[in-house]
């Protein structure tokens, strides 16, 4: 009777304690948000990154984005005062050059969140710059009765009399208007103002990749923050064309892909889409899809 009591509190005991500990590292665990959550507008403070001036490889080349609030998309939640790195993208080059002519960092962003090895990131599509107004100080002294004016009300048959100070704002029409070199002076000021655009650095516009086949090269060998030496090589297809690389952000699809291509010691081809966009003069691509491309031979690797 002893034995059976013995060994009968043995199995309660190995049944329940991995249910405990499951418990508990499901409660340690943090609440990741899911790969392509659209952040449609979150307030927060654009920070350097403290691993810069650690690790010089990245060239003091990493932000984040301090929250004011939660950011939850229904199941997974971000605490407010917590960070997330941002990825390199045409929107945050330009907010890299609006925090430096500005004196706060107070920014309203925009963008889509990705997810890379149990680590949430977002891609940043847009933002806008805060600044705290004072609010205006109420006047305490009040009027007095006799300093109260009173609306005075015409009769209905009254001539209806519009105040001089308007009548010396209305345009003179004996004078006319000369529209054509109104709408003159509007394509000079759009011409000045493109090209002041395109002599500003950083500034091309994001492009979607759709359905190009491209080579897998893996150089992280499995190191942290390895996805900055990952890269897609377009495939030309025997066609004397150049090869473009693009360098890819950290994402699920991305992971994907690297757990295919550790299967194999050659590299993969992938026919892949994504948004195509460049920061400080070097181009990445924010991978949406991958499918591995069967070649049976016919194209060497």
């Amino acid at each position: 009777m002893g034995k059976r009591l013995t060994i009968s509190s043995l199995a309660f005991f190995i049944s329940v304690v991995p249910i405990v500990s499951g418990s508990r590292a499901a409660k340690s665990a943090p609440m990741l948000l899911r790969d392509g959550f659209a952040v449609t507008g979150v307030d927060g403070r654009l920070v350097i990154h403290d691993g810069n001036e650690a690790n010089p490889k990245f060239s003091f080349d990493r932000w984040s984005f301090e929250l004011d609030s939660d950011l939850s998309d229904g199941r997974g939640l971000v605490k407010a005062g917590a960070s997330l790195e941002l990825l390199p993208s045409s929107a945050l080059e330009k907010m890299i050059a609006d925090a430096n002519n500005r004196t706060g960092t107070s920014y309203r962003l925009g963008g889509r969140v990705t997810r890379y090895r149990a680590k949430n990131f977002i891609y940043p599509t847009y933002f806008l710059p805060l600044t705290k107004t004072k609010k205006p100080l109420s006047s305490t002294s009040q009027k007095s009765p006799q300093q109260e004016t009173r609306p005075t009300i015409n009769e209905p048959n009254d001539v209806l009399t519009i105040p001089k100070e308007l009548i010396e704002k209305l345009p003179d029409r004996k004078k006319g208007t000369d529209y054509r070199k109104r709408q003159e002076g509007k394509a000079i000021k759009t011409k000045l103002a493109e090209g002041g655009r395109a002599g500003k650095p950083g500034l091309k516009q994001d492009f979607i990749l759709v359905d190009r086949t491209a080579l897998f090269r893996d150089m992280s060998e499995g190191a942290e923050g390895g996805w900055r030496e990952v890269s897609f090589v377009l495939d030309a297809l025997g066609r004397t064309e150049a090869k473009i690389s693009l360098r890819l952000l950290p994402c699920q699809a991305l992971e994907q892909a690297q757990h295919e291509q550790s299967a194999e010691p050659d590299a993969l081809r992938f026919k892949i889409a994504g948004i195509v966009t460049t920061y400080k003069g070097k181009q990445y691509l924010l991978l949406q899809r991958a499918t591995r491309v069967y070649s049976h031979g016919n194209f060497p690797g």
